[in-house]
């Protein structure tokens, strides 16, 4: 039979205490929603692309995001860490401006 041998997280003191090692706590990173703005001129197929290509939207769900832009004037496209987030809001804005569009994406925390 094999045993598994257990090492102590604790050291005996000279005074009796006991002196407990510290395990950190894991935190998950902060994640930041990523909304487009609704405005006059983007075009809902251009919004829906955007959502397909950059946010991997399936077609029914870019289309339920593109119709919350156009109706309430913002969509979550989607929820990433801050890098992540801040990524997808620059490649939305060069996608919109190669495309001569002026569709603009914002980061907002939570």
């Amino acid at each position: 039979m094999r045993y598994a041998v257990l090492v102590a997280d604790q050291q005996d003191r000279p005074d009796g205490a006991v002196k407990e090692r510290v395990t950190p706590k894991k935190q998950d990173p902060t994640l930041y929603k990523v909304v487009l703005l609704n405005d006059d001129y983007t075009t809902m197929d251009f919004v829906m692309h955007v959502l397909e290509t950059v946010f991997q939207r399936s077609p029914a769900e870019a289309y339920r995001v593109m119709m919350q832009v156009h109706l309430n004037g913002r969509g979550i496209a989607g929820v990433y860490p801050w890098e992540i987030a801040d990524t997808k809001v620059d490649t939305v804005a060069s996608m919109a401006r190669d495309a001569g569009y002026p569709l603009r994406a914002a980061l907002e925390e939570g």
